[in-house]
């Protein structure tokens, strides 16, 4: 029972981190509907047997199985993930081919991308924390360029001015075009 608590704590902290950030750029929507998949039984059950409290549960089962069942069925549902963007191509016999995401899932990204590092990184969190990740190499191989262009960008701002500059560029100049 007590993983159950822990990975609910975790998952529920995560979701006000991330509509706290997408209320302040005017995302109400999104804040408020941002990761309710998590809380599916596909999601939660693998959160709960795979929680660790220092990165994601998803990781633990793709490492245990070889996949992760859980991600797979996030990233199907929830358009702040560049996954989410990625479809055949008719360019590129067999192949897929990512997609440039609209503005407002790129901002809701952003956020998504805040509140994890706060979470996982809990007291050693900085303002460079998430553009360390992305700069990492980590993820990023099926993310559109124009995509990353712009993620890359407001995580730099985010490191260099902080949340209040950057939540400001994003709802007067980001979201605005």
């Amino acid at each position: 029972m007590n993983k159950v608590w822990k990975h609910l704590k975790t998952i529920t902290y995560h979701k006000i981190l991330v509509a706290r950030g997408c209320f302040k750029v005017g995302l109400y929507r999104q804040g408020i509907m941002h990761d309710l998949s998590k809380y599916s039984p596909t999601e939660f059950g693998v959160g709960i047997r795979y929680f660790q409290g220092t990165r994601s549960p998803n990781n633990a089962e793709r490492e245990d199985i070889g996949y992760s069942s859980a991600w797979l069925h996030h990233k199907g549902r929830n358009k702040h993930h560049y996954e989410y963007w990625v479809d055949y191509s008719m360019h590129i016999p067999g192949g897929m081919s990512p997609v440039a995401m609209p503005d407002k899932y790129v901002a809701e990204m952003v956020m998504d991308r805040i509140a994890a590092s706060k979470v996982y990184k809990g007291k050693d969190y900085t303002d460079s924390s998430a553009l360390e990740y992305l700069e990492s190499g980590i993820d990023g191989a099926l993310m559109h360029p124009d995509t990353k262009e712009k993620l890359h960008f407001i995580l730099k701002m985010l490191a260099q001015k902080g949340e209040r500059e950057t939540f400001a560029y994003i709802k007067q100049v980001f979201l605005k075009k």
